[in-house]
């Protein structure tokens, strides 16, 4: 009896050893997969933080884009009333060169009226010379008649 309590013991020593190193490898290995699990929780953690400063990143660059958007909108709008401003000033100035040239011709027929009848009126002034020229001749025989009849 002695012989089987002895052995039995044996066996639950054993039992025990083997148990303790199963105990000790799982230990191991929990350390392990704990040691794992904080290096992946930290793992984490960075990247979530990466994945927050780089959204921040993003808006803050999102932000600049929408206020430079609306500056070059606004500028948009400005270029364009300039443009509108510059084609009705453009309309304008054809309009008034249209009546410009309409005037110009007008002067030109004008100028050419008067140029006609100033060679009109040499003509007119050289024929009037020269009947003022045979008077005056005629005037000076006869006062040179009476000079004589005197």
């Amino acid at each position: 009896r002695l012989t089987g309590q002895q052995q039995e013991i044996n066996n639950l020593i054993q039992s025990k050893i083997a148990v303790d190193e199963e105990n000790a490898r799982l230990k191991n290995e929990f350390s392990n997969l704990n040691q794992k699990f904080k290096d992946k929780s930290q793992e984490l953690k960075d990247t979530e933080e990466c994945a927050q400063k780089k959204e921040e990143q993003n808006r803050l660059v999102i932000k600049n884009l929408e206020e430079e958007n609306k500056g070059l909108n606004t500028c948009c709008a400005d270029l364009l009333n300039d443009l509108e401003k510059l084609r009705k000033q453009e309309a304008q100035w054809k309009t008034e060169k249209s009546g410009n040239d309409a005037r110009i011709k007008n002067l030109e027929i004008d100028l050419a009226e008067a140029r006609e009848q100033m060679k009109e009126l040499r003509s007119i002034c050289s024929n009037l010379s020269s009947q003022v020229a045979v008077k005056q001749e005629e005037l000076s025989q006869k006062d040179c008649d009476v000079i004589r009849a005197k």
